[in-house]
């Protein structure tokens, strides 16, 4: 069983369409909390409010990342998504972790922005455009089947 973590931008169906197309191989996926509120408060619904907005995303961070490093440490493979709309400053930070953790790294983003994470492209094994191309990834790895 191949256990993929699926981090990063939480505004697409991108995560979908890896797991759908992924259906009948031996993969195993997690992620971070994608409900953006969610993951935002979770730390002040849990520890305690904060009147300062600064120490209410430190809580969260702090019970987001017991979640993220976790996922990243016990994952085979890390697949990072970062999308058009956001700086996505998270989703690098887990690709970096990821690569001093030696776990194999798939990045995915658009042609947009091969150069400003062409030093986090460079870490990975595979940068990928599209969802199709991560599953044609994870297919060939896990029976060496090449697309068509």
């Amino acid at each position: 069983m191949l256990k993929v973590y699926l981090s990063g931008e939480i505004h697409t169906d991108w995560r979908e369409r890896i797991v759908e197309g992924a259906k009948g191989l031996e993969v195993r996926f997690s992620a971070p909390v994608t409900d953006h509120a969610a993951s935002d408060d979770c730390g002040v619904a849990i520890l305690g409010a904060e009147e300062k907005p600064l120490w209410h995303d430190r809580k969260g961070a702090g019970v987001n990342a017991i979640r993220t490093r976790t996922a990243i440490e016990a994952a085979d493979v890390v697949v990072v998504r970062f999308g058009e709309k956001y700086k996505q400053w998270n989703a690098a930070f887990d690709a970096g972790y990821a690569a001093a953790l030696g776990k194999s790294l798939i990045i995915l983003h658009g042609p947009e922005h091969q150069h400003a994470l062409k030093e986090v492209d460079a870490a990975a094994e595979a940068v990928a455009e599209t969802p199709e191309q991560v599953v044609q990834i994870l297919r060939y790895v896990l029976t060496g089947a090449l697309p068509g």
